[in-house]
Formats: structure tokens, sequence, C-alpha cells
């Protein structure tokens, strides 16, 4: 990554582990200097960053030492930057030195439950809810929000086996079903629900999370219908409740009647700030930008919702073309869910907008330094920056380092092979493919990245429909997968089938892509109006479209 008056994060890094005097400190001098030298190569591959070596000196240096801070610092950097393995140790010698930390033990079980270790896990997370003045069952309860960013499935594993103990508790059952909800195993998560209702009849908490089963169900109406019934029947409703239900009707697309609700919470507590971020986001979305900016900036002021309150700022100020305060906006969303999107656009328009892609790729590199949790977001942020300016070489170096770095994520191994293909590397992108494919046999995603590409850049036809075909099977509503398979149709010779595929692709996702392809295929039979007319419309959608330029001036040179 690039370095322009970078600033030394990592020195603060160094500041906070180096070994300072403590009842904890090894007396072997030896080890104490080994540590410290393991510090310095960490901070050295940082400034370089070379995350992954700085990650492994880090876990080493806990390892040196009986410092309980270098530990700490160790397990929270690796464990930030998301390498397992280096966490994983670093944490052990965390426990170990500091056995009656919860944060080392929660970390330790983390690390476990990500590397699918179930069986450690469990029992470390049962020690961590078992000890402690609160009742086990509220500890498992809270236990909750720090899974919340695991994997669904193993967390739903792990929740059942903690929650099973207590069968009368109705926190239990409620952990156990929000925790099958998020995996998508929905009679489970009615199950215990239900059973919490029955515990407790008069919980609301647990009432709200039926509604939400019933709505993620398919069962909007029912869900709808559930907590209007509860505020109905209650002379002073929740609040909460009445905020559940604006949600619902966001969700069905009731703009107006959800914004009924969050004016009620307003008006009986007008220091509801989820209900002012929920109104805000009501207007953003009907398109009330004017009111949505008061809103958020109200927000903003505040001091709640911060990251969502500059994000919808940002976006509110793109869509104005106020590039300067869209950037200064984007810029200061420093953590949430929208951190990595802002960052890259802030980035984006730095390099397009205002003509500075050095200036875009520096903010990309002082926020991964300042930011571990983010550090490998930005390597393949600063990738795809890179690919949009065609400075494809630099791209591929900066893939190369996120495969290393995150080997298992298959939208890093097939932006890669796309980068490649954009080189006019074939042979290397397509051997990407085929290995993807490899790694992800049940992938619709995967299967039809090689086989449109086997389609529109080789004459391996059929190989590329066997693919595709595989790829519908998996997701057989995909427009993309659709458009593929009526895309080697047409480069079969199947002309009718590949128009009536298509079609249908067109219907569900109206792109410039498609678009492209249903004009070459009307145009080989003959269809030259039906053609234009489709061409046409889609010129006036993406005008800058090189996919239209080349279908034009192709098929219909003579055309204005």
């Amino acid at each position: 990554m690039h370095h322009f008056l970078k600033r030394p994060v990592a020195l603060t890094m160094l500041a906070a582990m180096t070994i300072v005097a403590s009842p904890y400190t090894l007396a072997d001098d030896d080890n104490a200097e080994s540590a410290s030298a393991h510090i310095l190569q960490a901070e050295i591959a940082l400034q370089g960053d070379d995350y992954l070596k700085a990650a492994i000196e880090y876990r080493k240096a806990a390892e040196f030492s009986d410092n309980i801070e270098i530990a700490r610092q160790a397990t929270r950097i690796t464990f930030d930057f998301g390498f397992n393995d280096e966490a994983l140790g670093a944490a052990k010698r965390w426990f170990e030195l500091d056995p009656g930390s919860d944060e080392a033990l929660i970390h330790l079980a983390q690390i476990q439950l990500r590397q699918g270790d179930m069986r450690d896990a469990r029992r470390n997370f049962k020690t961590l809810i078992e000890r402690g003045d609160q009742p086990a069952e509220q500890r498992l309860f809270t236990l909750m929000g720090f899974l919340a960013e695991e994997d669904p499935e193993k967390t739903h594993e792990l929740m059942r086996a903690l929650a099973r103990p207590y069968e009368e508790s109705a926190r239990a059952h409620y952990a156990a079903a929000a925790v099958a909800l998020q995996a998508n195993h929905m009679d489970f998560a009615i199950e215990h629900t239900q059973r919490a209702i029955e515990l407790d009849p008069e919980w609301l908490k647990a009432k709200l999370l039926y509604a939400r089963i019933l709505l993620v169900s398919g069962e909007g109406d029912e869900a709808i219908d559930y907590t209007a019934r509860i505020i109905g029947d209650d002379p002073d409703p929740d609040p909460d409740a009445r905020m559940e239900l604006a949600l619902m009707y966001l969700t069905a697309g009731r703009d107006d009647d959800a914004l009924s609700q969050v004016n009620q919470v307003l008006l009986e507590r007008a220091s509801r700030t989820d209900a002012l971020r929920m109104m805000a986001i009501i207007n953003f979305r009907q398109n009330n930008l004017d009111a949505a900016w008061d809103d958020f900036e109200d927000l903003l002021a505040s001091g709640d919702y911060t990251a969502d309150a500059l994000f919808y700022l940002a976006r509110i100020a793109d869509y104005r073309d106020e590039h300067d305060r869209a950037i200064r906006l984007y810029s200061e969303v420093k953590g949430g869910k929208n951190a990595v999107t802002s960052q890259r656009r802030a980035s984006a328009l730095l390099a397009h907008e205002r003509d500075d892609p050095e200036t875009a790729l520096q903010q990309l590199s002082e926020f991964a330094d300042s930011r571990p949790r983010y550090a490998i977001d930005m390597v393949l942020a600063e990738a795809q920056l890179l690919a949009s300016l065609r400075r494809y070489p630099e791209a591929l170096d900066n893939y190369d380092r996120a495969v290393v770095y995150r080997p298992d994520d298959e939208s890093i191994a097939l932006g890669r092979a796309e980068l490649m293909l954009r080189m006019d590397r074939l042979d290397d992108s397509l051997s990407a493919y085929r290995e993807a494919a490899r790694r992800w046999p049940e992938s619709s995603v995967t299967l039809n990245a090689l086989g449109y590409t086997l389609a529109d850049r080789t004459d391996e036809y059929r190989e590329a429909e066997k693919l595709i075909r595989k790829a519908l099977g998996y997701n057989p509503d995909s427009p993309a997968i659709i458009d593929s398979l009526g895309w080697v149709l047409h480069k079969r010779g199947k002309h009718e089938e590949a128009l009536e595929q298509l079609e249908i692709a067109y219907d569900k996702f109206p792109d410039h892509e498609v678009a492209a392809h249903l004009v070459e295929v009307l145009a080989a039979l003959e269809r030259t109006d039906e053609a234009l007319e489709i061409l046409a419309t889609a010129e006036l959608e993406d005008p800058e479209s090189d996919l239209l330029k080349d279908a034009r001036e192709r098929l219909f040179p003579e055309t204005p």
C-alpha cells in the first residue's frame, strides 16, 4: 500500500506493548529481550503493511513474556486482523497468564468457535457463563452480543448446547431462538420463542422476537397483525413494540404506516434517538432529502448512531454532487457496518471526481493503519481502486496479498480471477476460476463465473453450458445466471432458446450487460427494430456503457 507522510501508527502499538517493570515480567533477561525483539519486528512489519508477519511477531512476543499486557495487546491486534491461528496462540497465552480474566476467556472461546473447535469453544463459553455474580442464564443471554458477527451455523450449534441445561429459563430459550433465527432454523426458533413466552408471559422482548421470526419466515401480514395486537391490547404501549411494528411496515414497503408509528414514539418519548434514526431513514427512502438531512444532523448532534448519521449525510451530499462534503463525511465513518463502504466511496470520489488518486490511496492506507479490524478490507479496497484506475499490476499485487491474508474468501479469489481477465491473461484467469470451482464446487457464483468466461472468451461451449446449468440448479432465480445461460445458448447457435432466457433475465434485472446480450441475439435473429428499441432504452439508462457502445458500433454502424 502507499505511504505519503504516513503517521507511524505502529509505534503507538509498540509503545503500548513495551515490556514494563511488573510482577508479571519474566526474570529471564533472554526471554524479555526476545519479546522486545519480536515486538520490534512486528512494528517493522506494520510499517511495511505486512499484516500477517506483524501478527506472527506479536504472537511470538506474547509467548516469550509473562507480561499480561503484552499478551492482551497481542490477542486484540491479531484478533482484529482476523488471523485466527496467531490470535489463538496469543489468547491461550493471555488466559494462561490471567485465568480469571473474562476478556481473555471470551477472546479464546470466540477464536475456537471461528476455527470450528466446537468442543473447546463450548467448554470455555460454559465456564464463562457459569462464573460471576449474575445468574448463569443472564450471562448466557448477554453472550449473544459477542456472537453477533460470528458464523451463524456454528453459533447456533454452540448456543443450543449452552442453553440446554436451562430448560426453565425464558432468557435461555430466547437466546437459543435468536441465534437460530440468524442461522435460518425457523422451526427451532419458533419453538423456543414460544417456550420463552410460556415461561414469562409478560416479557415483551420474547413476543417481539416471535413477531420478527414470523416476518423473516415470509409471514409478514401475520407478523404485523400480531405486533399490532400487542400494541392495541396495552393502554400504554411500550415504544419498543411500536418501533418493531415500524420496522415491519418498512420491510413491507408501507413507509407511511412506519412513519406514523415512529412519530407516535417521538411524541411520547422525544429522547428516543432510535425513533429519530428511523424517521430519518424513512425520509431518505422516500427521497425527502431536505427532511432527511435535518433529521440526520439532529441525530449526529445527539451523539447516538453517529456512524449511521455520518453515512447517510454523506450519501445525501453524494447524490447532490457535493463531492467535497461527501468525501469529508464518508471519511469520518470510522466504524460500524458502513465503514468499509464509506472509505471506499470517499477514495473513489477523491480518485475520479477530484482527480487525486494518490490521496485516495493514502486515505485507504491510513485508515487501515488506524483500524486493524478493517486492514484487510482496505487491501482489497485499494486493489479495486487501482483496477478502476487501470493500474492493473499494482491491483494484482494487492489481490495477491489479500488472497494470502484470506485464503478462504471466495469473493477475493473471484475478484483476482476477474482482474486477470481484464489484464487479458485469459489462461491465468481460467486457471484461477477453475481452482475456485474446485474449492467451492457448490457455489452458484463461482460456477457461473467460470461458465460465463468459457462461453464469452473461448469456444468450450459445452463445458460452459454444463457449468452454468449446474449453477442455475443451485440458484434458479438468479438473473445473472439466466443471462449466462442465454449467452451460451446464443454462442451455440440456439438463438430462439437464448432469446427466451435473456428476456427472462432482462425482465428480472434490466442491466446494460443483459441488454447488450439481448440486442446481440435479436440482431442474429434479424429482428432489427426490436434490437434498436432495446438498445436505445438501455443507452438512456446507461449512456457510458462500453458494452452498449460496442453493440451499436458492430451491429448497427449506420445508425446514429
